[in-house]
């Protein structure tokens, strides 16, 4: 739609990476402004989460390359060019995941509670950077009458992003009422696997930019599954804890 927002003679500033950078902003500074709760300042959580964004890019981009082989292979330079997107939430998610886990543990701080914390500016995080696919054209939806043009493709299409967008809000609403009220450690962090997963899952049948090899269903949609039952298991497991006050 909108790949490049402004350019300033030869300075260009991307749609997409705006929006990441404005998801991280927002999210962290209303993250940071709840570390009291764990006794935690905000400084923390900055650091934490820049540890986060940096592993989540890393692991986001790795994965995106290894299902798109074929083009880096051609095109080894735009490995590096973020600003054209090219992301895998999932890859990001997982690394991101690992590198706050090994800051939280290297400072001793309560790595469920504090998982729990964040789990919802996750969800929000996502929102906002959907508008930056939307913006870039990436992660399209499929070509119906009644969609939005895009000029890329030629084509009007599902606004996916958008409705995965609003999803992804409506699911930080929910995450911030039930961090709220008294919960089991680590049970905010399970209920934003499910959500999250199942939201990915069924936006993946409106999409038209990944194959359907596995039996009619995307990859994506084969991890979303495991991580759905991943997360009811661990939620089985999370049952023996008490709940926190």
């Amino acid at each position: 739609m909108h790949p490049i927002l402004f350019k300033f003679g030869i300075f260009q500033v991307y749609s997409y990476g705006l929006m990441v950078a404005l998801a991280f902003w927002v999210s962290v500074f209303l993250l940071s402004r709840r570390g009291y709760i764990l006794s935690l300042d905000r400084d923390f959580f900055w650091n934490l989460s820049f540890w986060a964004l940096t592993g989540g890019i890393l692991g986001g981009r790795l994965m995106y390359i290894l299902l798109n082989l074929d083009f880096f292979s051609k095109n080894p330079l735009e490995i590096f060019q973020l600003w054209h997107g090219g992301l895998v939430w999932y890859g990001g998610f997982i690394a991101g995941l690992l590198a706050a886990i090994f800051y939280l543990k290297r400072h001793k701080a309560p790595i469920l509670k504090t998982l729990d914390l964040a789990a919802p500016f996750i969800a929000l995080a996502q929102a906002i950077g959907r508008i930056g696919c939307f913006l870039n054209g990436c992660c399209y939806g499929r070509p119906v009458s009644w969609g939005i043009y895009f000029p890329e493709y030629n084509e009007r299409l599902i606004p996916v992003q958008l409705i995965s967008s609003f999803d992804l809000l409506v699911i930080f609403i929910i995450l911030r009422f039930l961090e709220e009220r008294p919960h089991r450690p680590g049970s905010v962090v399970v209920y934003y696997l499910l959500f999250s997963s199942l939201e990915r899952f069924l936006a993946e049948f409106l999409r038209n930019d990944s194959t359907r090899n596995f039996f009619g269903l995307t990859i994506f949609q084969l991890i979303s599954i495991v991580i759905f039952f991943s997360a009811i298991i661990s939620w089985f497991i999370i049952l023996r804890f008490p709940r926190k006050t």
